[in-house]
């Protein structure tokens, strides 16, 4: 999710790689954040990170998903989305250039194995959702629209290419 050293593009943004991931059932896993000290300000948001040293997004989707969720049986397909965020967290301003793989898996047990110090304070769980209860979700879910893009991408399938959706700011 968020350390120190990951790789920041010329324009100043985080390069980010996130992964949609759907079991054989065509639910979603969204991890739930908080802020570190407040445990009540809190989000639901795909797995994925910053990209470290000279790793590629597929090779920074692949390691975060692990680190993250323990899921490592995983089929990467392609970038559905990017997308660009400005959000507060941890006492900083994050800016970053996001692009969200899709990715299967039958794998659906989790368990995070190498979270940064940042994310055991403010990563509290992972959680597998139908499109039906993401849609219905009162909850906060990054990005805003995650719902009616999951519904989309399982009707239509995967985009010819990567859609760009909103900036979002907070």
């Amino acid at each position: 999710m968020l350390a120190e050293t990951q790789y920041v593009a010329g324009d100043g943004l985080r390069k980010v790689a996130r992964v949609v991931l759907l079991d054989p059932a065509d639910r979603i896993l969204l991890l739930h954040g908080h802020e570190p000290d407040d445990p009540a300000d809190d989000w639901w948001f795909t797995p994925g990170g910053g990209l470290e040293g000279e790793e590629s997004r597929e090779e920074a989707a692949l390691r975060e998903l692990a680190e993250e969720t323990g899921i490592t049986e995983v089929e990467l397909g392609p970038v559905l989305w990017r997308r660009r965020c400005s959000f507060p967290f941890a006492g900083r301003r994050w800016d970053q250039d996001e692009w969200y793989y899709l990715a299967r898996t039958t794998q659906t047990a989790t368990a995070a194995t190498a979270l940064t110090e940042l994310e055991r304070c403010s990563v509290a769980g992972a959680r597998w959702w139908t499109c039906q209860e993401l849609a219905r979700a009162r909850e906060t879910v990054y990005p805003t629209r995650l719902a009616e893009l999951l519904r989309t991408l399982l009707d239509e399938g995967p985009p010819a290419g990567p859609v760009t959706l909103d900036t979002e700011i907070v």
